[in-house]
């Protein structure tokens, strides 16, 4: 799939004066991409096709199609292939669509040139994830059971493991008569199985291979004991997430080049670290050569992230005459991503944002800020909603279905980990599970950008709410603050309940600097009801703001220019 940021080759082939501009348009963005030229546009396309990992024509849809027809080989190999109308009104993604990228690919192309992404793979445009979009490899008769989900028909889902899939819809069960009756099935192991037509395999990554090798050891003695292992042991390599080693062989060639023919990184650890591991078969010969009883056992235990207790060894150490392999399957570990919304409008949520949202089966937040994003939401996908005071009940309960081995996602405000959720969450979140953080927009930076420049020199975030913090300690910040001349912002500055920290705040703040250093409230920033007021130390009336708003007070430097708040940045002002 094409991600610009590893710079893919993108071929751009046009047969008119406009596709050359829109082109042209194309390769200012990305420098990577580049227009193929040829005796005529059948030969740069062939050539566009031949030697790039990504094609954007700006041609007919019938005329690409006739001159790519007799390449097309396997989707799995095929570059994505993007066709643009002549007044790039259109981005069509008409071949790999999930394989190549191509949906992807369209949506970029179209976000660039103002144009309308057109994507029509059955899946996507019923908001279903593709079996070859879950991130894992795909097996058997894909088709068939995309089409009996797509249908709504009973699939039964049988897996190895809770693994942390996203939400499948209702007639994906794991245990479901009907499905078993109809005989479509999805699988998820690492286990070779029998494939029919209604069967297709989902490939987790838990298998490990750990190998060790002699100096100088070839790769086709590494990959065909690699494979023979895992042939009898009835595994199947797709599901390799790594191959292990010792540090030493980290520049081993025949070890890297097996790697990179299977598609997975090598990961190494220092002998140190290997003789930690408790392993069946440990060798004084292998401890003297290395210094450790173990390579490919402990290795294959320990796995990328270093923890054997989570791993089974399957297949113990396995030698020819320069290599040995040992296999061992890895738990599969729950996920939870901590995401932070924004403020509040959808534009300024970030793709990242949206992206893990969509990946999760369970999606855990605050009533008010589940609603901003039911939309983006997958069909199936469970909402576990709580209001206001219940941060701790929300941290435990995404905490609890991620350790049950699902994929979760917790959503904040703003950013998640300013005064919003990730703390709590992290709390109880220990190694059993995977953490992401997902950063946001907070409600400072929104506030920020629209009072101007407040915040272009040092500044403090401070939360005005006394309910877990003691005023005392508060107060003491606030005056720390006053006291280093920082921008202070101001969250959670004033409810019904709490209508004198703020004022208390402001006159810590004054006995510091000049009476006349502006001040901007921010409420509902990029949300309904958004309203701008500034005012100055002396001039503000507590009584504008609430709990829906940030206060900005800047520092001594920090003037007013054009209606806008300015802090320099240390520069020599410009009266």
């Amino acid at each position: 799939m094409p991600d610009l940021t590893v710079t893919p080759r993108i071929g751009l082939v046009a047969a008119t004066a406009a596709g050359r501009r829109h082109a042209g348009t194309l390769t200012t963005v990305w420098p990577h991409a580049r227009l193929v030229e040829g005796e005529s546009v059948a030969d740069a396309l062939r050539s566009a096709w031949a030697e790039c990992d990504a094609v954007v024509a700006f041609l007919a849809t019938g005329a690409v199609v006739r001159i790519l027809g007799p390449l097309l080989t396997d989707k799995r190999s095929d570059p994505a292939v993007v066709v643009v109308d002549e007044a790039a009104r259109h981005a069509v993604a008409l071949l790999g669509g999930h394989a190549g990228g191509a949906n992807d690919l369209a949506e970029q192309v179209a976000a660039v040139l103002d144009a309308r992404p057109v994507i029509t793979t059955a899946t996507d445009a019923v908001d279903l994830p593709g079996l070859d979009t879950l991130g894992w490899p795909v097996q058997g008769a894909v088709a068939a059971v995309s089409r009996a989900i797509l249908d709504g028909e009973p699939v039964r889902l049988v897996a190895d493991a809770d693994w942390p899939l996203p939400a499948l819809p209702p007639n994906v069960r794991a245990t479901d008569e009907d499905a078993a009756e109809a005989g479509y099935r999805l699988l998820v192991t690492d286990r070779v199985v029998p494939l029919d037509e209604r069967t297709a395999v989902l490939r987790p990554p838990s298998l490990v291979a750990g190998v060790g090798a002699s100096r100088g050891v070839p790769a086709a003695e590494v990959g065909e004991l690699l494979h023979r292992v895992l042939a009898e042991a009835g595994l199947d390599p797709a599901s390799l997430r790594c191959l292990a080693s010792a540090d030493v062989k980290a520049d081993e060639a025949g070890i890297l080049s097996t790697a990179d023919a299977l598609g997975v990184p090598l990961v190494t650890w220092p002998a140190t670290r290997l003789a930690t591991v408790d392993v069946p078969h440990p060798s004084e010969v292998v401890r003297a050569a290395v210094g450790t009883p173990s390579v490919s056992e402990a290795a294959a235990l320990l796995g990328p992230a270093g923890r054997p207790d989570d791993a089974t060894l399957l297949v113990g150490k396995t030698a020819t005459a320069m290599a040995t392999v040992a296999v061992a399957r890895h738990a599969p570990r729950g996920r939870l991503a901590v995401v932070g919304l924004g403020p509040g409008a959808a534009d300024l949520r970030t793709p990242r944002a949206v992206a893990e949202l969509r990946r999760a089966a369970v999606v855990v937040g605050l009533d008010q800020y589940l609603d901003q994003v039911r939309d983006v939401l997958r069909p199936g996908t469970r909402v576990l909603s709580s209001g206001l005071g219940a941060e701790e009940e929300r941290a435990r309960a995404a905490v609890a279905e991620a350790v049950a081995g699902r994929a979760v996602a917790l959503v904040g405000s703003g950013d998640a980990g300013v005064y919003a959720m990730a703390s709590p969450a992290l709390e109880y979140a220990d190694e059993r599970i995977d953490v992401v953080g997902v950063p946001g927009v907070t409600a400072a930076l929104a506030a920020g950008a629209l009072l101007g420049a407040p915040l272009g020199h040092d500044h403090a975030y401070l939360s005005l709410s006394d309910l877990h913090t003691p005023w005392e300690v508060i107060e003491r910040r606030v005056t720390a603050a006053a006291e280093g001349d920082f921008v202070a912002v101001f969250y959670n500055p004033r409810s019904r309940a709490r209508d004198w920290q703020l004022g208390k705040a402001l006159g810590i703040l004054a006995a510091h600097r000049p009476p006349d250093t502006p001040v901007g409230v921010v409420r509902n920033a990029s949300r309904p009801g958004e309203r701008l007021h500034l005012a100055t130390l002396t001039t503000l009336d507590p009584s504008v703001v609430d709990m829906y708003s940030v206060v900005v007070v800047g520092n001594s430097d920090t003037r007013l220019v054009a209606g806008r708040m300015v802090t320099p940045r240390g520069y020599r002002w410009r009266s």
